[in-house]
């Protein structure tokens, strides 16, 4: 399984192979896009990914959601989440935001208690939302520019800047406090399948929908991302 190291070694090998083609001509057809200077790299990578979702990662989450009830798949989403709540908390303080990064710290007390470790969210229905905060947009907080568009090997869609912050978010994951490797491995395939299946749908419509998948991510991605690190405004 994939663990924390490994995946900063593939980010680490797409980065220089994004300086390494950065250079190279844009394929015909593209957009041209001043937002995307790597898209030939880029599209590349994202065929590649593409590749590995259809071969593993999507058989795997649908025959996830065959098997596994609602029921159970809530609760694990839910267990996932409050660990996910932690380091959103963190964030939450250092963009400045202490009444979010309370609330954050409030849910995460609340649903491992009376949640019973997460596994039911009685957080949400007593009027603690949920955000979501990593380091990606905390550096874009505190002005630092997202820079290119960035397409990471397995981990997909991102940005130089956040492609930078991701081994920070990987390494403050709760998980990796776990001493035994192969709970802590086992915790992470669960988790990437269970969020894996809950895209299925959306990335149903999105093939069926989009004539060129590429640029409908790219754009969505960014957009969103400049949402996130507005926070909406």
């Amino acid at each position: 399984m994939t663990t924390p190291k490994t995946i900063m070694r593939w980010v680490s090998i797409a980065l220089m192979a994004l300086f390494l083609n950065a250079c190279a001509s844009i394929p015909p057809g593209s957009t041209a896009d001043p937002r995307d200077p790597f898209e030939r790299y880029n599209r590349a990578m994202f065929s590649f990914n593409q590749t590995v979702d259809d071969k593993v990662l999507k058989p795997v989450a649908t025959g996830y959601t065959d098997v596994i009830p609602d029921l159970i798949r809530t609760a694990i989403g839910n267990f996932f989440g409050n660990i996910g709540d932690v380091w959103t908390a963190v964030n939450n303080f250092l963009q400045g935001k202490p009444r979010e990064g309370t609330s954050d710290v409030a849910r995460v007390v609340l649903n491992s208690t009376f949640g019973i470790v997460g596994l039911i969210d009685v957080a949400t229905p007593a009027g603690l939302v949920q955000h979501e905060e990593d380091f990606g947009q905390t550096l874009g907080v505190w002005g630092v520019k997202s820079g290119p568009f960035l397409v990471l090997p397995i981990l997909g869609a991102s940005t130089v800047r956040d492609g930078l912050a991701r081994p920070v978010d990987l390494y403050a994951d709760p998980i990796t406090q776990i001493d035994s490797a192969g709970v802590e491995n086992s915790l992470r395939a669960l988790r990437l399948v269970d969020y894996r299946a809950t895209l299925l749908y959306s990335t149903r419509m999105m093939e069926e929908a989009a004539l060129d998948p590429y640029l409908f991510v790219r754009d969505a991605y960014l957009q969103r991302r400049e949402s996130r690190v507005r926070d909406g405004n």
